[in-house]
């Protein structure tokens, strides 16, 4: 284990760990965060479009076991998130050093070069999967907006689908864009594409409030345990944030005050993520379909809300690819920036979002898979490791059953996440 080794060793080691530099966050380490900016952090580094598939998961769930399994997954989250914390800051005061700013040097820390491979993948998965699902939505949304009608449910662009014609459309742009070697130009686009989701989801809720009063629909409350495991994934694909968490925690002023802080980003977000996916199924009913957003028709207000949801992903898109780059250059250009390989990993990207069909399915592949691994296995296996010795027997099958359970929970919740992808493929 990495921390076990004597403190010179250990501390020249350690110093040495080439990090992935996060998208939302300053360099400048001189300038730590307010209470009031770490909260605006956190925010933006959880909140992501993994809300726009929650009123349809709702649908498959059910809305009470819906609900229920969206505020669990927020808490382990939390609890997860802080594991990692407490993990880092205990490595930290045993080789006297501050140099442990990612999720990449915690696992290099722990577990040597294997930990750091273990988290490098599980990030340039997750955050290729992220932008694949954005382009999914962009794709799939254009087209609603701008193809489909009732007399024409499946129309063409010059003979191809319009999916492939809009997919391949943003392509040169997004070559572009992820060819930017530094984020400064990228960061004002972090905000703008935040502020346009947030406004987003409020007209979207104001609309289902609207809607649900003049309607009556028959809703389902528990949907059974065969789409558990769905559910789950879109859950946890929700609150993506957790490959953030130390290099937020590392910027925040008042360190005593971090656990706290996001306990109460992590509960907002969360009962906004309940009131967001009750309010698109109450609304919509069993015709909640997979991005709520389709369900307003095809009305001004409501196509300009589509249309800026597309810009916000579209300009999220380089933000989310970079601590992919990050990685994949550290491993394969000595941390060098290359131009050829962030266009092949956009072009991989592109390529896969063309034969997923559905943008909530893919969330919850995504979910159960990757994000599950990172978000939960990973955190409870480092600070299982790092307080073996101290943890009492109670925390000790905390730790166990969470590595355990999640494992499990991924396997056959990636299996069905696939199953739900084919069939609804080959349908």
């Amino acid at each position: 284990m990495g921390f076990e080794k004597d403190k010179a060793s250990s501390s020249s080691h350690v110093l040495q760990i080439p990090r992935e530099d996060t998208p939302l966050l300053s360099k400048n380490h001189q300038h730590l965060s307010s209470p009031s900016k770490t909260f605006a952090n956190v925010f933006i580094a959880i909140v992501g479009a993994g809300v726009l598939g929650l009123p349809y998961t709702f649908k498959r769930t059910g809305w009470v076991m819906g609900a229920l399994m969206l505020f669990t997954v927020a808490f382990l989250t939390y609890h997860c998130m802080m594991l990692l914390v407490y993990s880092r800051r205990k490595i930290e005061s045993h080789l006297k050093i501050s140099q442990i700013s990612s999720f990449g040097d915690l696992g290099f820390a722990v577990c040597g070069p294997i930990g750091r491979f273990a988290v490098d993948a599980m990030i340039v998965l997750s955050q290729a999967g992220f932008c694949i699902s954005y382009m999914i939505f962009i794709a799939n949304t254009l087209a609603y907006c701008f193809n489909y009608s009732k007399t024409n449910p499946n129309p063409k662009i010059f003979g191809f689908p319009p999916k492939a014609v809009y997919i391949w459309s943003c392509f040169p742009f997004q070559l572009g864009l992820n060819s930017i070697p530094t984020l400064t130009l990228l960061a004002p686009l972090s905000i703008f594409a935040d502020v346009v989701e947030l406004g987003a989801m409020g007209v979207v809720m104001v609309k289902d409030v609207m809607i649900y009063v003049k309607s009556s629909h028959v809703l389902e409350a528990f949907g059974g345990f065969s789409v558990f495991f769905y559910g789950l994934g879109v859950a946890v694909y929700s609150f993506e944030g957790v490959g953030m968490v130390l290099p937020l925690e590392a910027e925040t002023k008042d360190k005593a005050k971090f656990g706290k802080i996001l306990g109460f980003s992590m509960a907002l977000i969360s009962l906004m993520y309940g009131a967001f996916g009750v309010l698109g199924y109450f609304a919509f009913g069993e015709d909640t379909k997979d991005i709520i957003t389709t369900n307003l028709g095809q009305g001004l207000l409501s196509s300009l809300v589509q249309i800026g949801l597309c810009i916000n992903l579209f300009f999220t898109f380089p933000l989310m690819m970079n601590p992919v780059y990050e990685v994949v250059e550290r491993r394969f250009c000595e941390g060098r920036y290359c131009v050829w390989i962030r266009w092949i990993m956009v072009l991989v990207v592109t390529f896969v979002a063309l034969f997923v069909p559905n943008f909530a399915d893919f969330l919850s592949l995504v979910g159960s898979s990757v994000c599950i691994i990172l978000g939960f296995v990973l955190p409870a296996l480092f600070h299982l490791i790092v307080f073996k010795d101290e943890l009492r027997w109670h925390s000790l099958a905390c730790d166990g059953a969470i590595i355990v359970v999640a494992a499990v929970f991924s396997v056959y919740g990636t299996y069905s996440s696939l199953l739900e992808i084919f069939v609804g493929a080959k349908e």
